[in-house]
């Protein structure tokens, strides 16, 4: 018969095992990069060009560039932590078709793209792809968005650099926070080293900011979404997607919102349009 102390040892040493194996694998579950490279050519999207951009600390990086029609802004896309660049054509088309232009970067580790990914790496993506785009078409005219991910990436850019306006895709409060929804039996808190605090960079974000937010996104709850949206500062809007999944874009209705929005935003002048408050666009 195996003693109360037998097991007890038993079941400490099975989450001993556990916690570390999530320490050591954390990043793998993080991020979840195809790491082969597409050439843009094979995208099916017309008129774009394919750039290699080198990061501060020397890694080379993927970028496709679409110029924006007159008039038009360019957004600067952060995709999610799943696949590669292919994998936004649908999304890509609806920006390009729309007029406005695009400049999305395969982040390290990523297809095409040297290295391998970290929040602190993923960082120095994002300012090498804004030096990029504010080299062609000024801060001014730069809308940018992010997606899931990509979407604590855009963030923690919006508070460092100017841009025109910032959009969020199923954004997170951090991703610590989802991590503790979904391991509350692990000390995440204390494990987790690309913690993407976008609660605390969210606060320093001086653009209009756009949230838009899937009622039933499985991977993000939206509640994360609208605490991330409560720390930002005027104006701002929160568009919440009855029935919206996780590819919030996919929904009916939703791109075209979102589209009128930055429209909006792009054409007027300083100071930046009044607030919107809390409700559908």
């Amino acid at each position: 018969m195996v003693s109360i102390e037998t097991a007890a040892a038993a079941i400490g040493a099975a989450y001993g095992f556990l916690v570390l194996g999530a320490a050591l694998f954390q990043r793998q579950l993080q991020y979840r990069p195809h790491a082969r490279h597409t050439p843009i050519e094979l995208s099916g999207l017309a008129g774009g060009e394919e750039l290699r951009l080198t990061t501060s600390d020397g890694e080379l990086l993927v970028a496709w560039h679409f110029a924006p029609e007159p008039g038009k802004p360019l957004v600067l896309y952060f995709h999610g932590a799943a696949g590669s660049l292919v994998k936004r054509v649908p999304r890509l088309r609806l920006f390009i078709e729309s007029g406005f232009g695009v400049l999305m970067v395969s982040y390290r580790g990523y297809g095409g793209s040297s290295g391998t990914p970290t929040e602190a790496g993923l960082l120095l993506d994002a300012d090498c792809a804004y030096r990029a785009a504010c080299a062609r078409y000024g801060a001014d005219r730069l809308i940018i968005v992010g997606a899931s991910l990509g979407a604590g990436v855009a963030v923690a850019l919006a508070a460092r650099r100017e841009a025109r306006a910032l959009v969020l895709l199923a954004p997170f409060l951090s991703a610590m926070d989802l991590a503790a929804r979904r391991f509350p039996f692990l000390p995440v808190r204390w494990l987790m080293r690309d913690p993407f605090r976008s609660d605390l960079a969210m606060p320093r974000v001086r653009m209009p900011v756009l949230v838009i937010h899937g009622e039933s996104d499985p991977i993000v709850p939206i509640e994360s979404g609208m605490r991330l949206f409560e720390l930002a500062n005027e104006p701002k809007t929160f568009l919440a997607v009855p029935g919206g999944g996780h590819i919030v874009l996919g929904s009916a209705g939703v791109f075209a919102k979102m589209r009128a929005w930055i429209d909006g935003v792009a054409s007027i002048s300083e100071p930046a349009a009044p607030p919107r408050e809390v409700g559908s666009l």
